[in-house]
């Protein structure tokens, strides 16, 4: 078993707390000969109780189950989870361009550390909608004197920087809330961190995200996609619409409850409805119904067609917004416990009009089977994110990571004190 100093060294914790399920990655840096690698030494998830498309609805409920997932992962690695990396997500999140401009100060004109955080920090003085927070400053390019397009402007000399940035908000109550029953199962928050961006480190190379791609999350209750290019963010939209949806249709098309739609969704559903003939059939007994009865497997395609054309035609309007429809040389990576249905790939390609493929995890080695679960992409995200975040090498990738840490440092103190 690892020592408690151990584990604030070494481990690295990411918790995604979805609509359907909470999920908990554990990993650690190993080295391999002569580099280093992030190996996941354990996964858990638990069903999410009083979380609603990504919003906190009853902090009890989602105390308890986050606490259910950490108690799982714990037993499972024989490591105490003290604190995390914490994903956020739902259709409060918002994304909007920033533009920050100082004068460079130093006498000799030279750009330092200093100079680049005190832009970022301009640009991060937008005018946020009422009871709105910020939760990422991500630098998209620089700019020295009118030289445009500088990825790194530290060394170089001038006498204005300026820096394009995107700027992702969310709803302040739902933060408080989020944090709140994170700190009331005992665990420290590292960070908050956008849902599809650790998605995004978890399934992606530097390479794509220069040629352009996106990355589309499908969960429970939302969609998540964000959108790179020349290895900025371009946009990042939560569209609440999600797999939940396509069970709820069939649990009205068929006639039958929302549990035996999920299993015939999950067990025998497909998104390409030409594939299934008219005379293959199912007994929703054998789903779990309370009476024998015959549907149509071809039917229930179509059903799940037509409600995946739909999220697919809301992506295509995420791209159209920036001028990306068709365009995106690097495609669309699909990942989340929404993409694991058949045929989604074929329809991705069709309606996208770009190449479509799954999003596992990126360069991890693992003891659990859990990392090639599309599911758990995002809190293996988390895991990453919290590396590079370790490493100073977000500043490089991303820029600073700017969380509502008043909220935090709030809750901390609170929950030092008060027995729940």
């Amino acid at each position: 078993m690892f020592s408690r100093k151990n584990q604030k060294e070494d481990i690295l914790v990411g918790l995604d707390v979805g609509s359907t399920a909470v999920r908990i990655a554990v990993g650690q840096i190993v080295d391999i000969g002569e580099k280093k690698e992030l190996h996941i030494i354990g996964a858990a998830e638990a069903p999410s109780e009083g979380v609603h498309r990504g919003v906190v609805t009853g902090i009890e409920d989602a105390v308890s189950s986050i606490s259910a997932c950490k108690e799982k992962a714990e037993h499972m690695t024989g490591v105490p989870i003290e604190r995390a990396w914490v994903g956020i997500s739902g259709n409060y999140i918002m994304s909007e361009e920033s533009k920050g401009v100082i004068a460079i100060s130093r006498p000799d004109g030279e750009i330092s550390e200093v100079e680049v955080e005190r832009v970022i920090e301009a640009a991060r003085t937008v005018a946020t909608p009422l009871n709105y927070e910020i939760l990422h400053v991500i630098p998209k390019s620089y700019t020295v004197d009118g030289q445009v397009g500088i990825k790194d402007p530290v060394g170089m000399t001038g006498v204005r920087l300026e820096v394009d940035t995107q700027i992702i908000q969310g709803l302040s109550s739902q933060i408080k809330n989020l944090t709140k029953a994170v700190y009331r199962t005992g665990l420290e928050i590292n960070d908050l961190v956008l849902s599809v961006l650790a998605n995004a480190e978890a399934v992606v190379t530097d390479r794509q995200k220069d040629l352009g791609v996106a990355v589309i999350n499908l969960g429970g209750a939302t969609t998540s996609v964000v959108v790179f290019e020349e290895g900025d963010i371009l946009d990042a939209v939560i569209l609440p619409i999600g797999s939940e949806h396509i069970s709820a249709d069939l649990a009205i098309g068929l006639r039958t409850s929302i549990d035996v739609a999920e299993r015939l969704k999950l067990e025998c559903g497909t998104v390409l409805s030409r594939d299934i003939s008219k005379k293959e059939e199912i007994d929703l007994y054998d789903l779990g119904a309370i009476e024998h009865e015959i549907v149509s497997l071809k039917f229930a395609a179509e059903i799940i067609e037509a409600r995946v054309e739909e999220i697919m035609d809301k992506i295509e309007d995420v791209f159209k917004k920036v001028g990306r429809s068709g365009a995106l040389p690097a495609g669309v990576i699909l990942t989340g416990g929404g993409a694991k249905m058949r045929g989604l790939i074929d329809i991705a390609k069709r309606k996208l009009r770009l190449p479509a493929g799954l999003g596992y995890p990126l360069n991890i080695s693992s003891v659990t089977d859990k990392v090639n679960d599309l599911a758990f992409t995002t809190a293996i995200g988390l895991v990453q994110w919290g590396v590079l975040a370790q490493n100073s090498m977000r500043k490089v990738s991303f820029g600073r990571l700017f969380s509502p840490s008043k909220v935090i440092k709030w809750f901390k103190k609170l929950f030092s004190f008060l027995k729940f």
